[in-house]
């Protein structure tokens, strides 16, 4: 067994039938996300030399697409810790990735924050300041739907920083740390979204990544190019676990005396939906390839995935809950939870709107 293979049974072990039940609830247990973090799945393609499973790109993204066929909510929280990862991966000092990614890899949970009520799509907005004050730096701002925040114990924390921005660790155990869960969210609600707001939060100048004072632009894309990819693959996880519903009982169900599936419009869906699902899975392997090998082509690569993936994810999981009519409609059940997360996935890590912009961009570039 290798060890995308390893993690990934461990993960449907862990979840099993309870996804629904975490969805209905709002939360996953919390043992549940430490026993995964403490095994490496939450962030599996961090060096084995800092604790973690090494996995490609490649092999990181199925084991994503796995984690979505089971449940979005801890797809996101694999995503945010990721992102929490790769962030302080590629901008720590040596001693910080040493010490906080062996904490990621040991059970500690960790999330981004990157939104804020004036800076969505337009992270350039971004108000959040990180000031130095002798050996400390001090933070002040206000965080919002921050995925994972209300489980995590760090959060990463990206803000203005001397002539440029800072990505900090922050202790969500921090003086002036309020983590506030937002009650009952359209999509994904399992996965501890909260808002956060720091007030004259003082912590070791340390606790600030090596890479400061970069440009917001490049700080929050390096991130965020790692989160696209992330809910990409994860999309893909919808579509299969949505497909896998829709056919089950496409061949089960009979209506005027034959299956469902012989149904011509049905079968249709079924077409569309594996074709999503092809589509999909093709782009990402593309984006991660790009991701291995460090291509110029990741940041585009990752966007195009991520729109698409997205969209096809959203339009099969409302083909789904078509296909299943009333079975599909119980809240909880897999398509109708597919059917909330989907059009979440369609926000996050860059909106459509903003992913066309930049994929417009792309294509006037090519025009020679």
């Amino acid at each position: 067994m290798t060890p995308r293979e390893e993690l990934a049974a461990l993960l449907s072990e862990e979840v099993g039938d309870r996804a629904g039940d975490w969805d209905l609830a709002g939360a996953i247990p919390l043992e549940t996300l430490r026993r995964l973090g403490g095994e490496g799945v939450l962030c599996a393609e961090v060096p084995t030399e800092f604790g973690g499973r090494g996995l490609s790109g490649l092999d990181n993204g199925e084991l994503t697409a796995h984690a979505g066929t089971l449940c979005s909510s801890l797809r996101s929280v694999m995503t945010s810790q990721g992102m929490a990862a790769w962030t302080i991966q590629r901008f720590g000092t040596r001693e910080q990735r040493s010490k906080e990614l062996a904490a990621l890899t040991r059970g500690d949970l960790a999330a981004v924050a990157f939104s804020e009520p004036q800076a969505g799509s337009d992270l350039s907005a971004i108000a959040t300041t990180v000031v130095d004050d002798g050996d400390s730096v001090v933070l002040n701002g206000h965080k919002v739907w921050s995925t994972a925040s209300a489980y995590a114990d760090v959060l990463v924390v990206f803000g203005r920083y001397q002539d440029g921005a800072a990505a900090v660790l922050v202790p969500t155990r921090a003086p002036g740390v309020t983590v506030r869960p937002i009650p009952q969210p359209l999509g994904c609600r399992a996965a501890g979204h909260a808002d956060v707001l720091l007030e004259d939060v003082r912590l070791p100048a340390t606790r600030v990544l090596s890479g400061a004072s970069v440009s917001l632009g490049l700080l929050t894309t390096i991130a965020l190019t790692y989160g696209r990819l992330s809910v990409a693959w994860g999309c893909v996880g919808i579509i299969r676990a949505c497909l896998s519903a829709a056919a089950t009982h496409a061949r089960a169900r009979e209506q005027f005396g034959k299956p469902l599936a012989e149904h011509q419009l049905v079968a249709r869906h079924l077409a569309e939906m594996y074709v999503a699902e092809q589509t999909a899975t093709r782009l990402c392997e593309h984006a991660s390839g790009c991701w291995d090998s460090r291509s110029a082509e990741l940041s585009s690569a990752s966007v195009l995935a991520k729109h698409a993936a997205a969209g096809h994810a959203a339009h099969a999981a409302s083909a789904a809950v078509q296909i299943l009519a009333s079975a599909g409609s119980v809240d909880g059940g897999t398509v109708a939870r597919a059917y909330r997360d989907a059009k979440l996935m369609q926000i996050i890590e860059g909106s459509e709107e903003i992913c066309q912009l930049i994929l417009a961009e792309r294509a006037l570039e090519r025009v020679t």
